[in-house]
């Protein structure tokens, strides 16, 4: 009995020290790092180049793609198997025995290793990482939806007032991290979006299939995309059925592994690279399958977890990345947000169809700074379109967060020359209760009506700006001539020099009917008393 004890505590043991860590190895560089920012559409499409320029971000190293050859390197180990990889972060993530990672430490490329379970991460390993800081910076109606199910969780936003100016988020593109999309290639529901050419494919990063479709034993991503684009007249319409959309999967539903972070990360990486604007991501990780890995509240800091981090540096590159804030407000050991809701991302939580808190909704922080969520939206009995193509409810900030997205997708559609975070303050502030948040609501329920006359009508800058919007248009253009220009003389003219419009402005909201101009480009010349100021219109 005895001999057979000893047996079973070294097998034990053994079991242990052989025991699979998930780890993220950094890489000390990367190459052609000159080459490529000399010629960036090597390395990023030129809507994401556009994208870049248009808001002022600076392309980096952090653009530059991981050395391919270091991860050949990597995998050519005994025993390491590489999950995902992060240009941003130049690292891999990878599995293995602590004994085997550790021996990529006499690999010269490689710099540091940071294992998920922090009790491994010894003074040496640790990395100083770089805190990001917190930033808190057509009148006539085209088409008339009838949203059916999906009035209420609209209306509440009046985001239907946006679609009422023919802002439904055409030409904004929008990617959907999530666990599973099945049926979205057939289902009726986003027969709208594929007949115009909308829906633009993605990867399955989970288990690196281009099939986006295939059904992996959830649907939950399907669900969410609903909100933002499905479209069945008199029955549902998402917030914004015109965007086009990347569908990514980074969220294996069977397990909860930190590996799902690093598929994330990639995927916003290739989410920029291909000049996405807008992020959905209805996914939050506090807690895994071992508890080893396990965040705390206090990691919650906006700067910690990995995915957390990563989010960050997307806004930073200017996405406007929307992520719900999570349903562990009836959670008593837990209660908050959780990652990557904690980072510079705009975080909704979840109200019922009266607007009152959902009790799931997860909490800010104590204190709550910056304020979390940022708002709010129905999250409580919403309606979603299931993978079986039946308009149904559910209840979660998984939803609230798509329908944020989408109204969100319509605002950079209407004001394409504003940042990211110069919308995500204006939304702030449209808020039901913005000068008083709390933990539960944040700034409260956002006005997207609001928001769009502020941006509109207020004007930003010097006096003598004169705004065009939305340029490109459709049917109605607005001409802002600010109040310190008394008179104005407004002429359009098209491409050959000829005059299609001419007439004195009456106001300083000018309203031009362009719905019968031909598409193309057009001059549009303002001439006040001592000057003429031309501008530059698209008409679609």
């Amino acid at each position: 009995m005895k001999k057979i004890t000893i047996l079973v505590i070294l097998l034990i043991s053994q079991l242990s020290i052989a025991q699979t860590e998930h780890a993220w190895v950094y890489f000390t560089d990367k190459p052609n790092v000159a080459n490529a920012l000399a010629n960036p559409s090597t390395i990023l499409t030129q809507k994401a180049i556009d994208r870049k320029n248009n808001h002022g971000i600076v392309i980096d190293e952090r653009d530059v793609p991981v050395n391919e050859t270091y991860i050949s390197q990597v995998k050519a180990q005994t025993g390491i198997t590489v999950k995902a990889k992060s240009k941003w972060f130049n690292c891999i993530h990878v599995l293995g025995t602590q004994t085997d990672i550790d021996n990529l430490l006499n690999l010269t490329f490689v710099n540091e290793i940071i294992y998920a379970d922090h009790s491994l991460n010894t003074a040496n390993r640790s990395v100083a990482f770089t805190t990001v800081k917190q930033t808190a910076e057509k009148l006539e109606t085209l088409v008339v939806y009838n949203y059916g199910n999906s009035s209420n969780q609209a209306t509440m936003i009046k985001v239907e007032k946006l679609h009422e100016l023919d802002y439904t988020g055409e030409g904004v593109t929008v990617a959907v991290m999530d666990s599973g999309f099945p049926n979205v290639n057939t289902m009726a529901a986003f027969q709208r979006l594929r007949d115009n050419g909308d829906l633009l494919n993605g990867y399955d990063f989970v288990d690196r299939n281009p099939n986006i479709y295939a059904y992996t034993g959830n649907s939950h991503g399907t669900n969410v995309l609903s909100d933002m684009a499905a479209y069945i007249d008199g029955q549902f319409v998402g917030t914004a059925p015109d965007a086009s959309y990347y569908l990514f999967r980074t969220e294996d539903a069977a397990t909860e592994t930190p590996v799902e972070e690093s598929y994330w990360v990639e995927a916003a990486e290739r989410a920029d690279s291909l000049g996405v604007d807008v992020i959905n991501t209805s996914l939050g990780y506090n807690r895994f399958d071992e508890s080893r890995y396990d965040y705390t509240t206090n990691d919650m800091d906006g700067n910690t977890a990995f995915i957390t981090r990563g989010a960050n540096i997307a806004v930073e590159k200017g996405i406007l990345v929307v992520n719900s804030a999570g349903n562990s407000g009836n959670d008593g050991t837990w209660g908050i947000i959780t990652a990557p809701a904690d980072g510079n991302v705009f975080t909704v939580g979840a109200v019922d169809a009266s607007g009152n808190y959902a009790s799931f909704s997860s909490r800010g922080r104590v204190p709550n700074i910056p304020v979390k969520p940022d708002i709010v939206a129905q999250g409580a009995s919403v309606y979603v379109v299931s993978s079986g193509g039946s308009v149904v409810t559910s209840n979660g900030t998984s939803f609230s967060s798509p329908i944020i997205a989408g109204a969100m997708a319509c605002m950079v559609q209407a004001f394409p020359n504003k940042t990211n975070l110069e919308l995500m303050q204006i939304v702030r502030e449209s808020a039901s209760i913005y000068t008083n948040p709390t933990t539960e609501l944040g700034y409260g329920i956002p006005n997207f009506e609001l928001a769009f006359q502020t941006l509109a009508i207020v004007e930003n800058g010097t006096e003598e700006k004169i705004t065009l919007f939305p340029n490109p248009a459709k049917t109605t253009l607005h001409v802002k001539i600010p109040a310190t220009i008394q008179q104005a003389k407004i002429t359009l003219i098209n491409v050959l020099g000829r005059t299609v419009q001419s007439f004195q402005s009456t106001s300083p909201l000018q309203l031009i009917d362009v719905s019968k101009l031909a598409t193309g480009m057009y001059l549009l010349q303002i001439e006040t008393d001592n000057k003429i100021i031309t501008k530059k219109l698209i008409k679609q």
